[in-house]
């Protein structure tokens, strides 16, 4: 159960973030934002890999280290979305549609990695594009 905290810390931090990128990039351009608070993120990253202990190189060349660099690409060009429509949009409206991420990953973790289909697992999906749609409407 020590998951639910760190996903409740992760919720709590998370939710912070685009109110503060909205705010941000009504003064710097979401590019440069993007870079510094990556740069925040990097560094802080670094101390955790270092605290920890997992910071070891044969990761890097691993196998399976493939999949980390295509993660890190689609997490790229995500968040460079994000911050851009964050910039134009207001966050009220963005945060659900971008919140869709959640429809997808379910849907792909279903189709791609064998996780069991339940009628509360759909059920949620489907609650969840409800709100979604609900809380973007009349954009």
């Amino acid at each position: 159960m020590e998951y639910l905290v760190w996903a409740v810390v992760g919720l709590l931090a998370y939710s912070l973030v685009a109110p503060l990128a909205s705010s941000a990039t009504q003064d710097v351009p979401p590019t440069p934002a993007l870079f510094l608070s990556t740069a925040v993120f990097l560094a802080i990253a670094g101390v955790v890999l270092v605290v920890a202990g997992t910071g070891e190189w044969s990761y890097v060349v691993s196998r399976d280290a493939r999949y980390v660099y295509v993660a890190g690409v689609f997490l790229t060009v995500g968040i460079l979305g994000y911050t851009a429509a964050l910039e134009a949009g207001p966050v009220s409206v963005v945060v659900p549609i971008y919140g869709m991420f959640i429809v997808g990953s379910s849907a792909i973790g279903i189709l791609f990695l064998g996780e069991s289909v339940t009628a509360t697992r759909v059920a949620g999906i489907c609650c969840a594009m409800i709100a979604i749609y609900l809380s973007a409407e009349g954009a």
